[in-house]
């Protein structure tokens, strides 16, 4: 299993609208993406200070399909048209499980 998760935070100026737009966007993957096994995401629970705001956890059998994942066309949009014009800062690491 090979496990990829990333964090945001977003811009000041983003709207609620906006970033419920991501999530439900994201959301949409993983009947669009076969070699997507597990995917979980959601804002941060607002319970620390200094978290990120926003998180993705996606399992894949291994590291081809999480190229296949991140390479996708659809994939690609959601960043471009949703999370990008958002994102203030991003971390990620991918590992196996």
């Amino acid at each position: 299993m090979f496990r990829h998760v990333v964090l945001f935070t977003w811009a000041e100026e983003s709207t609620g609208e906006q970033r419920a737009r991501v999530a439900e966007e994201l959301g949409k993957l993983p009947a669009a993406i076969p070699e997507i096994r597990a995917y979980t995401l959601g804002a941060d629970a607002g319970v620390s200070p200094g978290n990120h705001q926003f998180a993705i956890v996606a399992d894949f059998d291994g590291v081809d399909e999480f190229v296949t994942y991140r390479d996708h066309p659809l994939h690609q949009a959601v960043i471009a048209e949703h999370i990008k014009p958002i994102m203030d800062t991003r971390a990620a690491v991918q590992f196996e499980v």
